[in-house]
């Protein structure tokens, strides 16, 4: 799995490399600004780009405009943002997008390895991963989703985090059978036609994030 690297601080970027190459990634590039991040996705065409949402020169924003153009130009290459803080209107925006492929982390995550690992190989392989204090600040708006029941929501909280229907079960101690019968019921009142599984997954955490109903013409 290929993947670019776009940090401006040194060492933690010279730490995500090493990282990252010792759990079997191919880390194409390491570049500090948003430029720079733009020119190597372009020319690597990584799977999936690690991408700090404030980079130089003003290190407001450059990362997440770099992120969002590659979403629109290079749309193969899936995006993981990581920032030290939770910036709701970065995180909306970036999720607004459209798509699967997409996370958004906290750095503090960086230092549990083997979650973040898990998350950058999610992303890359078209899912979510979605930081959960990201995922509290964003569900604290209902929206006209408030057709779901508490525990749907709750569900599809940790669907957001990118957990598998397992984990959901673990986490709530549920049964399996229980979760799937949430997550059909999520499907349902989004009314996510059928189509694959995962995509549907994708599909409704994205509906929720963005505080609207789906009327996707999935068949």
């Amino acid at each position: 799995m290929r993947v670019l690297i776009a940090e401006d601080l040194a060492l933690l970027r010279d730490g995500l490399v090493r990282l990252l190459r010792d759990n079997d990634f191919e880390v194409v590039a390491a570049v500090g600004d948003a430029d720079a991040l733009v020119h190597a996705a372009r020319r690597e065409r990584p799977d999936v780009a690690i991408v700090d949402v404030r980079l130089p020169p003003s290190f407001r924003d450059e990362g997440l405009r770099a992120a969002l153009e590659l979403r629109a130009t290079v749309p193969e290459t899936a995006i993981l943002v990581v920032s030290q803080y939770v910036e709701h209107a970065y995180a909306t925006e970036l999720l607004a997008s459209g798509g699967g492929g997409v996370g958004y982390l906290l750095k503090d995550r960086i230092m549990h390895v083997d979650e973040f690992v898990e998350a950058v190989r999610r992303v890359a392989e078209g899912g979510t991963a979605l930081d959960p204090e990201v995922v509290a600040q964003l569900f604290s708006r209902r929206g006209p989703l408030e057709v779901l029941t508490p525990r749907e929501r709750e569900v599809l909280g940790l669907m957001a985090e990118g957990r598998s229907n397992a984990g959901i079960a673990s986490a709530l101690v549920l049964s399996t059978g229980a979760v799937e019968k949430h997550v059909a019921s999520i499907f349902q009142k989004l009314r996510l036609r059928q189509a694959p599984e995962d995509h549907r997954r994708v599909l409704a955490v994205l509906a929720y994030l963005q505080g609207q109903p789906s009327s996707s013409d999935l068949r």
